[in-house]
């Protein structure tokens, strides 16, 4: 046959010789092994004996000692064996299980006849091995070993018999199942061997066959025909070589085209602007992020810029910096803010880095100088907008400073007040006790600034959870309106709440995190109301983003926001009146923060106006059935 007269075919052969050497060297030890672990039965036997004697001499010393039968049957048991006492009058003396086990309780009469347990009687040790097909109480397959030795009392009189009785591993199942176990692996490998011939019949000849297809289009003129390298072995090294003579024909244009190609991909996929400079500073090449760049730059008026003409015009002394560029027909000089960088990079013919602000945008950037045979030719600058970095850096350092601030007050207060309780200042209990209120109302302040930053991180993070379910937002309100109603009267407030007739209801929402959202908002509302003002919640249909919504707004008649704040209101520790310090029961300056967080989470909008003077309205749209 063909495959035989292959390099395929006799490699196949070649390994299933070696698998079936293989396997008939482990099954020869497999073999010796079986026979030399059972051949130790024999020797089992003679324990076993041993063992029932060593423990019916110890039982006629413990005859009415229930816990050594339970310690004795405890310690059979790891061995997978059993001890039963008998008397003469044939009456089995019941022993105490070990507590978990679950073993077959068996009698003497299942192992011995009535004779057999007779002939113990009088002084004889017997031993028998039973095999059972799976009748009566034994299990199929299953085969025992069964020791009875006579069981005396204490003046050396025989009183009946002790039998000790353990499970055995039958051989012919074992053998039999090793034996299948060899078949079943005998047969994998066959099969295992036959796949990869096959395997390799594939990647041997189908190398070779697209060897010849190539060598047939060269032979046509067709030079820049190569063959794929599947492997890294002769065959592989065969094509290898193969590729490089196709290579020899086409090298110099292959060569150019290449390194331009391969400039301009990389110069295309960065993120990254690049800027590439020749010597006199005007700009050789850009990938699109740099070209964006320049020509955003170049509208840039740098007037006022020390050293900005002499990039933007012909310099004799210093060479055309407005002429010498990639293109014969354009010239594009260097940006403005990269002047400084670049001198100091061709001066010092070493990298360097800086951050640039223009205008509004933060840019990082990283310059390399060219070299050409150990001159240096130009640079390439390397720009990332890192204006949001930036920006989320001092949102950092504002937040941790803001947090700083807000435990501080609550901090000294706490340490002076208790300073005062210990030196004993107080002369009174009425002043102790304010001192100590004071104390605790610093502790619940500081608290609330804790727990409100542990909610407030989490939404953030993305962790906030909702528990969204059908939610009537008229009841919402006229809970919240109850719940605030005895603070109004306290504080000579008129709180007010006006819902429709029909029922307003949101079909995903979390009702607990919603009335988060308004106990913060009626909370603010009080703390900027002065007495005999108004609040009202007002609660009603709408749309958003042209969907069925639901309107709620909180009014109140206090001070107001100035309108170059209101922009900011939602933003972390935010405060619109500067000179405004917190009291001790004052908020935590995170409430509308924790509210738009909330509002966003339910896919809705919230937003403030207000008139200094007159009152701040806050406006919450959610939709019916978010998506």
């Amino acid at each position: 046959m063909f495959i035989f007269r292959s390099v395929v075919g006799k490699l196949w052969l070649t390994i299933i010789g070696l698998v079936a050497v293989v396997l008939l060297i482990l099954g020869f030890f497999l073999v010796n092994y079986m026979e030399k672990y059972f051949s130790q039965v024999n020797d089992q036997t003679e324990n076993t004996k041993k063992l029932a004697l060593r423990f019916s001499d110890e039982a006629s010393r413990h005859m009415y000692d229930n816990e050594f039968y339970l310690l004795s049957n405890e310690l059979l048991s790891f061995q997978d064996a059993r001890m039963l006492v008998i008397t003469k009058d044939m009456k089995e003396t019941p022993l105490p299980t070990p507590a978990g086990s679950n073993p077959v309780n068996f009698h003497a009469t299942d192992f011995f006849t009535e004779n057999e347990l007779k002939q113990v009687f009088a002084g004889q040790t017997l031993e028998k091995k039973i095999s059972s097909s799976g009748s009566g109480r034994f299990h199929a397959g299953a085969e025992y070993l069964i020791v009875a030795v006579p069981l005396k009392n204490q003046l050396g009189a025989i009183i009946g018999a002790t039998l000790l009785y353990q499970s055995l591993q039958s051989l012919e199942a074992t053998q039999s199942y090793m034996l299948r176990l060899f078949v079943y692996v005998s047969l994998v490998g066959f099969l295992m061997t036959t796949f990869f011939a096959f395997f390799l019949f594939s990647r041997i000849t189908r190398p070779l066959q697209q060897l010849k297809k190539a060598a047939d289009l060269i032979t046509l003129g067709e030079y820049g025909t190569r063959v794929p390298i599947l492997s890294k072995d002769e065959i592989g090294e065969l094509a290898k070589t193969f590729n490089h003579m196709g290579g020899k024909m086409q090298e110099s244009v292959r060569a150019l085209s290449e390194e331009k190609e391969h400039l301009s991909s990389i110069l295309r996929s960065m993120t990254d602007a690049v800027i590439t400079l020749d010597a006199d500073g005007s700009v050789m090449l850009t990938n699109p992020q740099g070209e964006k760049i320049v020509q955003e730059w170049s509208t840039i008026d740098w007037s006022d810029d020390e050293g900005t003409d002499r990039f933007r015009k012909p310099d004799t002394s210093l060479g055309d910096w407005g002429l010498t560029s990639y293109s014969n027909l354009d010239s594009k000089p260097i940006p403005v803010p990269l002047i400084p960088l670049f001198e100091a990079v061709v001066a010092e013919s070493s990298e360097a880095a800086s951050k640039l602000y223009v205008q509004n945008g933060v840019w990082s950037v990283a310059m390399t100088p060219l070299y050409s045979r150990d001159q240096v030719r130009g640079a390439v600058a390397v720009l990332r907008d890192v204006t949001e970095e930036e920006r989320l850096d001092k949102l950092r350092k504002d937040f941790v400073a803001n947090v700083s601030h807000e435990l501080r007050t609550p901090l000294s207060m706490l340490q002076g007040y208790s300073e005062a309780l210990l030196d004993d200042i107080a002369s009174s209990p009425e002043e102790r006790k304010g001192l100590a209120q004071v104390i605790h109302d610093e502790s619940l302040r500081m608290g609330r600034l804790v727990r409100d930053l542990l909610d407030l991180a989490r939404m953030e993070a993305g962790h906030l959870e909702l528990y969204f379910r059908e939610v009537e937002v008229d009841s919402l309100v006229k809970r919240m309106h109850r719940k605030f109603t005895v603070l109004a009267k306290e504080c000579g407030i008129a709180l007010s709440a006006e819902l429709p007739d029909q029922s307003l209801i949101l079909q995903r929402a979390d009702e607990d995190r919603l009335e988060q959202v308004l106990t913060n908002l009626l909370d603010n509302a009080f703390r900027h109301t002065a007495s005999g003002a108004r609040i009202a919640v007002k609660a009603e249909p709408a749309a958003y983003k042209e969907q069925p919504a639901i309107r709620i707004e909180v009014t109140d008649e206090g001070k107001g926001i100035p309108a170059d704040d209101l922009p900011f209101i939602f933003e972390r520790f935010y405060k619109a009146d500067k000179a405004r310090t917190r009291g001790s029961s004052g908020g935590t300056g995170l409430g509308l923060a924790i509210v738009k967080n909330i509002i966003d989470a339910h896919q809705g909008s919230v937003n403030a106006q207000s008139t200094l003077g007159q009152g701040t309205t806050f406006t919450i749209l959610l939709p019916c059935d978010p998506k």
